[in-house]
């Protein structure tokens, strides 16, 4: 059960180091910038290069549904939702407010990236403890 867990933990872990390391820029828009290159080429592109949300969609179905697992699954579907409506009104439509602009040019943290690495492991922790494996 131990074995299984951490395998699963680090599995996730290593799969959202890549989302990470592709998506990193010092502010939002380049973070967006570069998610719509993969944007513009394909939108299959661009969801292949979110492996978490597919780890997501196994792992909701490999504990049968737990309310943890459920849940990555909406927080990853949410995330991955909001970059494409963020895509679509910078790049696509050109449509943005004086705020929005502001917002997305505001330095971001070096570790804010990361903060998946802290969070989405709980839910793994959470959803297999209380399954039997």
């Amino acid at each position: 059960m131990q074995d299984t867990l951490l395998y699963t933990v680090v599995g996730y872990m290593f799969l959202e180091l890549y989302e990470v390391q592709w998506q990193k820029a010092q502010t939002i828009m380049g973070m967006l910038a570069r998610m719509y290159q993969y944007y513009h080429k394909s939108i299959f592109l661009f969801f292949i290069m979110h492996p978490t949300f597919y780890f997501g969609i196994w792992f909701m179905f490999a504990t049968n549904y737990n309310p943890y697992a459920v849940a990555l699954l909406g927080f990853k579907s949410a995330d991955i939702v909001s970059k494409i409506v963020l895509i679509k009104k910078v790049f696509i439509d050109k449509e943005l407010s004086a705020e929005l602009t502001q917002s997305l040019f505001v330095p971001i943290g070096p570790y804010l990236p990361y903060i998946g690495l802290v969070i989405y492991p709980f839910f793994i922790y959470m959803a297999q403890e209380s399954v039997a494996w």
